[in-house]
């Protein structure tokens, strides 16, 4: 027997316009029947005087529907909402809270996340940060086989939502909105997303949560804006919609496309990569940075993956991408010093980082010659991320976090820069949070990430782009345009806020000599040779 959908409206900013709602909700409900669920988004209070809501809130009045509401977009309204974990307003009108999940009894699952975006500590009580953003996508990310939710509600649209789609009309989206809503809604894949603020309606065309010929089909996701209740131009502010819960839908049905879908907005197409503007040449600050080689016993050191224990001499050698000309960064390149080399794998290198920010600061590199993670074949993926396993549970050991980040910018070769913080120095939400301050003050925008997802799915084969990530998978990303500072990773972490070495910033004033990076190397490659996977049995 098929599941009997749910009637619901939503709303766009009420504003203090309580009659004008619930009026025009009585009105449809006599016409087509009652719904089971308000959900208003935007500004519910307004600054009109009290009056109205003091009508709702002794009981003179009451709402003919259960209603639920978000949180305040600013401070005259935050008054209106003194439990943060959410409370009862006014008889069948319901703060859900600041952030957090709300389930049914159907099962409908509807993600909400009140207030405007804020990159400032503290937040101000009417705003939302990243550090909200991350704890409600893992919230959600640690139940298992998570596939989406029913409905996300916002009070902000998402940036760049009108990418692909029809037009917003005079609203840009490409300027207006909130990056950490597009982040949160990428990663939590709503089957309806309601949002408001810009006091006019959109309806977008219905997007893709999956690559086509890539990924498995996914279900859609339809984003509609509401304007304000009662606007004079009459622009739709009630939407109502039936919905049955997904966790109660049969797969084929969930995962079908509507005829008019279109690409994801929030990911770049590959006709707008592909004819983008070429990366610029390397400056010669990022192609002498560091220099790696091979040296010693080296040579006996190989993958013990199972792969290559077949046969020592397979008939027909994989052949190595080879780069236009010198490269500083291949292993067989003869531009290339020995001494810095600390450890070899079957695709991939370590090395020590010349003028590196510890003693320790160590780079991932393939040995063949690729530009970018995004440009890595699938083989070369799973060794990378096997180095990255490994040191992270040998600086662990060592009583430090790692932090990772590639600039795709001005370089030849990929660098994966990986360096040690002493966990005694900061935590994490530190590291995150300086990150994003600097970017800020630099005007770079830098998004979170969903932890799980693939750098293939947000940048293509030559695209510019900078990307971190931290030690508990958390991932931000900054897509570049046109310039972008290139020891900004390096100058964030030798601020005061995590290793305090401001003037290591700059590579170039770490230099040591040749038999220090000798010793430097040497101790290295003893301390990490009890967690060398390359070694074999």
């Amino acid at each position: 027997m098929a599941q009997k959908p749910l009637r619901l409206l939503a709303c766009g900013d009420v504003e203090g316009k309580f009659d004008v709602l619930f009026n025009r909700v009585r009105a449809i409900q006599k016409k087509s029947g009652n719904f089971d669920l308000l959900l208003c988004v935007g500004n519910f209070f307004g600054s009109t005087p009290d009056a109205e809501w003091e009508e709702y809130k002794t009981g003179i009045k009451k709402a003919p529907i259960q209603t639920y509401v978000l949180g305040a977009n600013n401070q005259e309204t935050v008054k209106y909402f003194q439990d943060v974990d959410g409370c009862e307003l006014a008889e069948n009108i319901t703060y859900l809270g600041r952030k957090g999940v709300f389930t049914g009894s159907s099962g409908l699952q509807i993600v909400y996340l009140s207030g405007t975006e804020s990159l400032n500590e503290p937040v101000p009580g009417y705003s939302f940060s990243p550090k909200d953003v991350f704890s409600l996508r893992t919230m959600l990310w640690s139940t298992s086989q998570f596939k989406g939710v029913d409905i996300l509600l916002t009070s902000p649209w998402p940036k760049y939502v009108g990418n692909f789609g029809n037009s917003s009309g005079e609203v840009d989206t490409k300027k207006c909105g909130s990056a950490l809503i597009s982040s949160l809604a990428t990663g939590l894949k709503p089957r309806y997303h309601f949002a408001a603020l810009e006091k006019t309606y959109y309806e977008r065309l219905p997007y893709r949560n999956h690559i086509i010929l890539q990924e498995n089909a996914q279900h859609a996701t339809r984003f509609i804006a509401l304007a304000n209740v009662g606007n004079p131009e009459k622009k739709k502010y009630l939407y109502a919609f039936s919905i049955v819960p997904m966790k109660l839908m049969d797969v084929a049905e969930l995962v079908k496309q509507p005829p008019d879908v279109t690409e994801n907005p929030y990911r770049k197409s590959v006709k707008e990569a592909s004819i983008g503007k070429q990366i610029p040449a390397p400056e010669e600050d990022s192609a002498c940075q560091f220099f790696f080689d091979l040296n010693e016993k080296q040579g006996r050191k190989r993958s013990s993956t199972g792969r290559d224990n077949k046969s020592s001499h397979p008939k027909q050698p994989r052949k190595l991408p080879q780069p236009p000309g010198p490269c500083w960064f291949c292993l067989a390149s003869p531009e290339v010093e020995k001494h810095l080399v600390v450890n070899i794998g079957t695709h991939c290198y370590l090395a020590l980082a010349k003028g590196g920010l510890s003693d320790d600061h160590v780079l991932i590199l393939p040995i063949g010659h690729y530009q970018s993670v995004v440009e890595l074949s699938a083989e070369v993926v799973e060794e990378v991320e096997q180095y990255k396993a490994t040191l992270r549970r040998f600086f662990k050991s060592q009583g430090k976090r790692c932090v990772l980040f590639e600039r795709n910018y001005k370089s030849h070769h990929l660098q994966l820069q990986v360096i040690p913080v002493p966990l005694s120095r900061c935590a994490t939400d530190d590291i995150k949070d300086a990150f994003i301050t600097q970017a800020q003050e630099q005007q770079i925008e830098l998004l979170e990430i969903p932890e799980h997802s693939d750098i293939k799915q947000i940048a293509q084969p030559g695209a510019a782009y900078f990307y971190v990530e931290l030690d508990t998978g958390e991932k931000l990303f900054h897509r570049i345009k046109k310039n972008f500072p290139l020891q900004f990773g390096r100058e964030v972490l030798a601020s005061e806020a995590i290793l305090n070495i401001p003037d290591k910033s700059d590579w170039r004033q770490c230099q040591i000599s040749k038999e220090e990076e000798e010793t430097l190397a040497r101790r290295f490659r003893k301390d990490f040779e009890p967690f060398d996977f390359t070694l074999g049995d």
